[in-house]
């Protein structure tokens, strides 16, 4: 309530500042009329003593009396002064003055009261970050962590909650810090080591460094199963050239993945794009006439594999793609049967098989 009463005293102060000169009467061109009065006597005395000095002739001396003697009159008010304000315009002008510079407070607090919010309590932040976090915003909520971790560094849990944060805004560098103070209280954990791996690789732009590489290194020494250490192991391999030890390592991984894992989708379309470069670099240093024997090679080899050990869907697809292109129908047809037998439990692999199989002419085909 006291900040609305300051405001209504500001705002009568303001425009009774602006009324107060409008509102007055502009006075007289003289407000003392007995000073003028004897000016303008001493006036006509000067004049007489220029006449007999003959500093003035007789006429000049006339002129002269005659515009003294309308001051003198003009000042006593004996004669009408010069035109100004009536007192109905007056009024008039002090009316809409007033009303003119009492609409601006009135329409200003009008629109505030439709459109703002007066009843609503403020929010500082301090306030804010004290409030049930679940009711809080994400910005919020981090913010919240930030200010609680300024004040405890050592606190690991928290750093461990911000880390990962970090990693997924793309702050790479905070992330490399925040990683680093979970080792700091922790110890070498391998999931810590892990992820400062990954934000140190991120850092320097997709290259996995020395420092990184050490970092996954001793992830998967302290714990064989770390999935993302061994992932950017595989990377550095193909990094340095090494796509057989990636290629290799990939599968083992894979190999490995729980069946829910859903980074286990990313890392297999990292091996068949690693398994694709390194036959097709292969491939092309042979020969012509050896070139097709190694095509068909590769495929008889993806067919005897999936045929003993079964395979996902991707890897049937490239199969029986593989089978069409090379004048195969038939192996491509029976691919398909065979697909859909190993994959009836997945509908929507099987849907897929036959979107394949009917963009390649091979025809419907019974399981």
């Amino acid at each position: 309530m006291l900040i609305w009463i300051i405001f209504a005293a500001m705002t009568g102060a303001a425009v009774f500042a602006l009324l107060w000169p409008l509102g007055r009467r502009h006075p007289g061109a003289f407000a003392d009329t007995a000073d003028a009065t004897s000016l303008y006597r001493a006036q006509l005395g000067e004049i007489d003593r220029d006449l007999d000095r003959k500093l003035i002739g007789p006429a000049d001396a006339d002129a002269a009396r005659a515009e003294a003697a309308r001051r003198l009159l003009r000042a006593a008010g004996t004669e009408d002064g010069p035109t100004g304000e009536t007192e109905s315009s007056l009024r008039r002008r002090r009316a809409s003055s007033a009303l003119a510079l009492s609409c601006v407070p009135l329409l200003a607090l009008l629109t505030y009261g439709a459109f703002g919010s007066p009843d609503a309590p403020d929010q500082p932040l301090a306030a804010r970050l004290q409030s049930d976090p679940s009711r809080q915003d994400f910005e919020v909520a981090l913010a919240r962590i930030e200010t609680h971790l300024a004040a405890n560094p050592d606190d690991a849990r928290g750093w461990s909650v911000l880390a990962p944060i970090y990693l997924r805004q793309g702050r790479y560098e905070e992330a490399v810090r925040a990683f680093s103070a979970i080792l700091r209280q922790n110890g070498q954990d391998s999931d810590a080591l892990a992820g400062l791996g990954e934000a140190q690789t991120l850092v320097a732009g997709g290259v996995v460094t020395v420092i990184a590489r050490e970092n996954f290194a001793e992830a998967v020494r302290r714990d064989a199963g770390n999935a993302r250490a061994r992932y950017f192991l595989a990377v550095a391999k193909e990094q340095d050239g090494d796509a057989p030890g990636a290629i290799a390592a990939l599968r083992d991984l894979l190999k490995d993945a729980p069946a829910d894992a859903g980074w286990a989708e990313a890392v297999r379309q990292r091996l068949q794009a690693l398994e694709a470069d390194d036959a097709g670099r292969a491939i092309a240093g042979l020969p012509a006439p050896d070139q097709q024997a190694a095509i068909r090679g590769m495929v008889a080899g993806l067919a005897e594999r999936l045929k003993q050990s079964g395979g996902d869907l991707e890897d049937w697809m490239r199969l029986i793609r593989s089978q069409t292109v090379l004048g195969e129908a038939q192996a491509a047809r029976e691919a398909v049967s065979t697909a859909r037998r190993r994959l009836a439990p997945d509908v929507n692999a099987i849907a897929r098989i036959d979107t394949l199989a009917a963009e390649l002419g091979l025809g419907a085909t019974a399981p």
